[in-house]
């Protein structure tokens, strides 16, 4: 009972660190973005973590873990169903943490992938299509993608199963294919490119982004230390030991990259670099010395300058890198788990490059088909002028810092 408790807590703070990622990223899509659409940013990313909870409790979490099923998709039900023992709860569940407190860790995560689309979607899309994206894709589409792996579908099946330990596919991916299509769908940002070439659209709050990449830094030791799913002391401290090694060293080669092709020290590349360091290293965070660990960020942070710039001269306009950190560098890192560490071989590989298909498929197609219905019914685009004076003033009539001044009389 005693160590049922202590591991029940570890999971509580972790499920608590990975919530306060949610500021971590309503603040770097806000930081790396233009002042006239921070209302707008903020409500999509508060809507995001409340209707996410609300929709895990009634359907997510049972399409996730649905129990015996045919490996693709089951249903155990609608709501909750905690099992019970005499009338009270049955803490027999699990050998690391209640009932509860699974679905609680669980819900956290189902949001993320949703607010990966809010930022590469920001500043050009409707509210309404988006909050309607948010629901079916959050509500359904990765419970039923997640089931595949951590709900003992047909991934986890596998020979040699597919291994992803924190979510580097399992969320990361998922949120990235999204917002490929998503920005593909949408367009560019009027300004992004002109005559062909293209042009910075500075974000107004840098300092804040940089708040925001170190509070999704320290979310991350929920988010990977968690996946642990106990308190046990030495996964637990390589876990946390892995994910901070390859977060520095991804922000290290970002910068020294960039600055190498781009002859200036880019800020946001460094900050990007960490979050791509992180990502890298999420799916295989308990099977990786703290050697591997290091190259894995290292190459992540390599792939984040690269990548940004490939994202750009594809005229695709995604204005806080999600696509780079989340899909590339979440395809990375699930793959490093074939190369490093205590799983790497050619059988792995395989299955890491099964799973990551197989992720790339539902979510492109689930996504692709949620986009275009509502591009071609209600439209997804705000107007020119819209877009122009900003979406807070239109789409919220609120502005983010208003500008007080004395009246004289």
């Amino acid at each position: 009972m005693e160590l049922l408790t202590i591991n029940n807590v570890w999971m509580m703070i972790c499920t608590a660190l990975v919530f306060f990622m949610h500021l971590g990223f309503a603040f770097l899509e806000i930081g790396l973005t233009r002042q006239k659409n921070t209302i707008n940013i903020l409500f999509k990313n508060i809507f995001i973590i409340t209707i996410g909870l609300l929709l895990y409790y009634i359907v997510g979490f049972n399409l996730m873990y649905p129990g015996e099923f045919n490996g693709f998709i089951g249903f155990a039900g609608f709501g909750l169903d905690a099992p019970l023992t005499e009338g009270t709860l049955d803490l027999a569940y699990n050998q690391g943490y209640t009932y509860w407190t699974d679905f609680l860790f669980q819900g956290m995560f189902a949001a993320t992938a949703a607010t990966i689309v809010s930022g590469a979607v920001a500043e050009r899309m409707k509210i309404g299509p988006f909050m309607i994206f948010t629901i079916l894709y959050v509500g359904f589409i990765y419970p039923i993608a997640g089931s595949w792996k951590w709900g003992g579908g047909f991934l986890q099946t596998l020979d040699t199963p597919f291994y992803d330990f924190a979510g580097s596919t399992l969320v990361h991916s998922v949120g990235g294919w999204a917002a490929l299509v998503a920005v593909c769908l949408l367009g560019s940002r009027i300004g992004k490119f002109k005559e062909g070439k293209i042009q910075a659209i500075p974000g107004h709050n840098i300092p804040l982004a940089t708040a925001g990449v170190l509070i999704l830094w320290l979310g991350w030791f929920g988010f990977n230390g968690g996946s642990v799913l106990s308190a046990d002391p030495a996964a637990t401290s390589l876990t946390l030991t892995t994910t901070c090694l390859a977060a520095a060293a991804g922000g290290v080669v970002a910068a020294l990259v960039s600055t190498l092709k781009f002859k200036n020290l880019d800020l946001t590349m460094f900050l990007n670099g960490i979050l791509g360091g992180l990502v890298g290293i999420t799916a295989g965070a308990d099977q990786m010395s703290p050697t591997d660990a290091i190259i894995i960020g290292a190459i992540a942070g390599a792939i984040i300058v690269f990548a940004v710039s490939l994202i750009d001269r594809l005229k695709l306009d995604d204005p806080v890198g999600a696509i780079a950190v989340h899909l590339v560098c979440g395809i990375w890192g699930t793959l490093a788990v074939g190369i490093f560490g205590n799983l790497a071989g050619g059988a792995q590989f395989l299955s890491q490059l099964i799973g990551v298909a197989s992720y790339a498929g539902i979510c492109l197609v689930s996504s692709f088909l949620i986009i275009f219905v509502l591009k071609k019914t209600i439209g997804i685009r705000v107007s020119e002028k819209e877009e122009l004076e900003g979406l807070d003033a239109h789409e919220h009539r609120m502005d983010a810092y208003p500008d007080f001044r004395l009246n004289e009389h």
